[in-house]
């Protein structure tokens, strides 16, 4: 048998929404009217009847456009204090957020750590896999392949973690802890495809036998071309699959890694996506090309920098989100499903980002990065 052992890592990334935190109160003849940029209008209803002492019927949150949000606005401590100022002042009040302010006062997805051992038989098959993660919390950490003697342990969690574990606060960031955790399973499960010397694609079909999954990794295969290669192949393609939100995805990139420079440059993805009942083709089109495109910025870009209690990323100067110039093709498959129940489609696609693009990383130059956001620098160390 042989084994093996690696740990993966991310680092802290803010939502940094292009509009920052902000609403308005206005208190008239008894009743409280209050406009935020929230994700959570019932919430904030609930706090102000609770704060104000006043009868449900009396108060009404509206929702404007939220400018982003991305499990940053859950909280609505903006829209608390903006009725409180208003009920005082007896005048409307608007409370908003600088850049500045939505950087430090963030809830940050945590910094995270995963470490996996596994090991494959003589055969060529899994054997076992033992799994912890730490801080990120256990969403995505289940694989959905056929491995016998099988564990998964978490350690913590993004939002229950001793006191004193982050410098700062840290909460849900889009597809809370699944990022990081598809990230580590699918990159090791491409490595023990590669020691076998089988293709990753056939190596995931082989070993599982869940029907969705199955599903939309054919899917994707197809639409992609994928032609079959034990890797490091020298193209720079890649695969990773996962499971969020009742929804099962699978993603395929091409990529191109300057030597020199470092810099990773996505070409195409594409993106197989089993939601079960589509309500609405063109909104969960858009939802998965969303994904795609976010999920460059934790992949490749994104990362919270301070230095002891000190923030040092406060704008988009130095906090990098993806442009324009380096969204990839991007391809959405939407499976005609056998499932009569409709399923979460808002976060699913962004899961398998981060590993797909290492995985394809790896199939174009040889060497695997463990730690996000997989960055020119850490792409030279590596070279190095």
């Amino acid at each position: 048998m042989e084994v093996f052992e690696e740990t993966y890592l991310n680092a802290y990334v803010a939502h940094a929404p292009i509009e920052p935190h902000v609403a308005l109160a206005s208190f008239e003849e008894g009743k409280m009217t209050v406009w935020a940029s929230t994700q959570s209008p019932f919430g904030l209803k609930r706090q102000l009847v609770s704060t104000l002492g006043l009868a449900e019927d009396k108060v009404r949150v509206i929702t404007p456009f939220v400018g982003g949000g991305f499990g940053g606005k859950g909280s609505s401590s903006q829209g608390l204090q903006a009725a409180r100022l208003a009920n005082i002042a007896g005048r409307p009040v608007q409370v908003f957020w600088t850049r500045e302010d939505e950087f430090f006062w963030d809830t940050y997805r945590p910094a995270a750590i995963v470490k996996i051992r596994s090991g494959l038989t003589q055969a060529g098959a899994p054997a076992f896999w033992d799994y912890r993660v730490y801080f990120a919390g256990p969403r995505g950490s289940a694989q959905p392949y056929d491995i016998p003697h099988h564990r998964a342990v978490t350690h913590g969690h993004y939002r229950t973690v001793p006191p004193g574990t982050h410098p700062f606060a840290t909460g849900a960031w889009r597809a809370p802890g699944a990022n990081t955790n598809v990230f580590a399973r699918e990159q090791h499960i491409d490595i023990m495809a590669a020691k076998a010397g089988v293709d990753p694609l056939e190596f995931r079909l082989k070993y599982c036998s869940d029907a969705k999954h199955i599903g939309v990794l054919k899917a994707a295969a197809e639409r992609f071309g994928w032609k079959p290669a034990a890797g490091p192949s020298g193209r720079g393609v890649g695969v990773a699959c996962g499971f969020d939100a009742d929804t099962v995805v699978a993603t395929m990139a091409e990529v191109e890694v300057d030597r020199n420079s470092g810099r990773i440059k996505v070409k195409r993805v594409v993106c197989a996506q089993d939601m079960g009942l589509v309500v609405n083709p063109a909104g969960a089109t858009l939802q998965m090309e969303g994904c795609v495109t976010m999920g460059l910025g934790y992949a490749l870009t994104e990362e919270l920098h301070f230095r002891g209690g000190e923030i040092l990323d406060l704008n988009f100067d130095s906090y990098d989100l993806p442009l324009f110039s380096t969204v990839p093709k991007i391809e959405t498959i939407l499976i005609d499903s056998a499932d009569p129940a409709p399923h979460g489609g808002g976060e699913p696609a962004i899961i398998t980002m981060g590993a797909v693009i290492a995985n394809a990383v790896y199939d174009a130059i040889g060497v695997r990065l463990f730690e996000l956001p997989m960055t020119p620098g850490r792409v030279r160390a590596v070279l190095a």
